[in-house]
């Protein structure tokens, strides 16, 4: 049996395992053993789980897939120990994931597929297109690994690079194994999933009444200049967005996070503030100000931090709620897809 046909163990939840084990002719106890070697001590191979007899690791080994991704490089941030690592696949493509040390707690920043299809012109990880969307098992051993490497405990998830809602059905299956108990555990509060706005999945997020938080990639306000920086905007329309967006509050109770990146003389001014304050003033909702992280291939700068205030300024004038992103890990290749971007490039010159 060759690895395509194998099951992808790491995918499965309890019910499924403890079926895939009475398919194995195995007793059901050992599927809640296994599940927690493999979400609650996230075991990296069969080899570990140090309980389980020699003949079912063998029929394991025989009849499953056990999803290990591996440190490609790792860059640590001199200024705040933010380290960006570079996974390996088993299908020899490569991912980024972010680990950050906050107050609060550990954060990771994930990939929720290989590249992106979305082309938002200020991100590198869009820049080669989509390869393909991740698995479940691939998503939660990025937290897994990391957590290895560093000995330390993450307690807060953001969906990074990647278009999450483009990687639907593995996104939730992901959620319900990150979330629930048995695995790591971890709140669904402390689980932000971020979208450039694929309108029908927001409706159908927002009816699984999950608690976690939706942040959306607005980065404008309006539809010409949300067109020129993000393609998606050609098909659903800000007011269409929005919508959605409220709808997802209606039914979770969660109020919406709207990431907006700040170009210099694109979307940064006083005017942009002004009517981005029209459009969300009667929503529950936190604005994050980002400033842009140049990347050669574009030509986008940053705005100033004199500019980075004044909008922030404007936008609490009208009642709104604003941070700005503090920024993490600025001396690395800290911006979705830029480390693994020079790291294909490098790899495709030496060939």
């Amino acid at each position: 049996m060759d690895q395509k046909e194998k099951t992808d163990i790491k995918s499965l939840n309890l019910k499924e395992l403890t079926v895939f084990m009475e398919q194995l002719g195995e007793k059901a106890f050992r599927a809640k053993q296994i599940y927690q070697w493999l979400h609650g001590k996230q075991a990296a191979s069969f080899e570990e789980m140090t309980n389980i007899p020699k003949a079912l690791i063998e029929k394991l080994k025989e009849n499953s897939h056990l999803v290990s991704i591996k440190q490609e490089a790792v860059q640590i941030s001199k200024i705040d120990g933010t380290r960006k690592y570079l996974f390996l696949l088993d299908d020899g493509n490569v991912i980024e994931s972010v680990f950050m040390r906050y107050k609060h707690g550990n954060s990771v920043c994930i990939s929720s597929q290989v590249g992106c299809r979305m082309g938002c012109r200020f991100c590198a990880s869009t820049i080669g297109g989509l390869t393909r969307c991740l698995l479940p098992s691939e998503m939660l051993d990025q937290i897994y690994r990391i957590q290895a490497l560093t000995g330390e405990r993450v307690s807060n998830v953001v969906m990074g690079t990647g278009e999450p809602l483009d990687n639907y059905e593995n996104l939730l299956r992901f959620i319900h194994i990150l979330t629930e108990e048995g695995g790591l555990h971890i709140s669904q509060r402390n689980l932000t999933v971020s979208t450039c706005g694929l309108v029908p999945k927001i409706y159908d997020l927002a009816k699984e009444k999950l608690q976690m938080t939706l942040a959306l990639s607005l980065h404008a306000p309006n539809d010409v200049k949300r067109r020129e920086l993000m393609p998606i905007a050609n098909k659903y329309s800000m007011d269409e967005v929005l919508e959605a967006c409220r709808y997802y509050f209606k039914e979770t109770g969660r109020r919406i996070t709207f990431e907006y990146s700040l170009v210099a003389g694109v979307n940064d001014s006083d005017e942009d503030a002004r009517e981005l304050s029209g459009r969300i003033r009667d929503m529950n909702c936190h604005v994050n100000l980002i400033p842009v992280n140049p990347i050669k291939e574009r030509s986008f700068v940053r705005s100033t931090r004199q500019a980075v205030e004044n909008f922030k300024i404007k936008l609490e004038k009208c009642g709104i709620n604003v941070t700005i992103r503090r920024e993490m890990g600025s001396d690395i290749d800290g911006a979705c897809g830029q480390l693994r971007k020079s790291y294909m490039e490098k790899t495709e010159s030496e060939k």
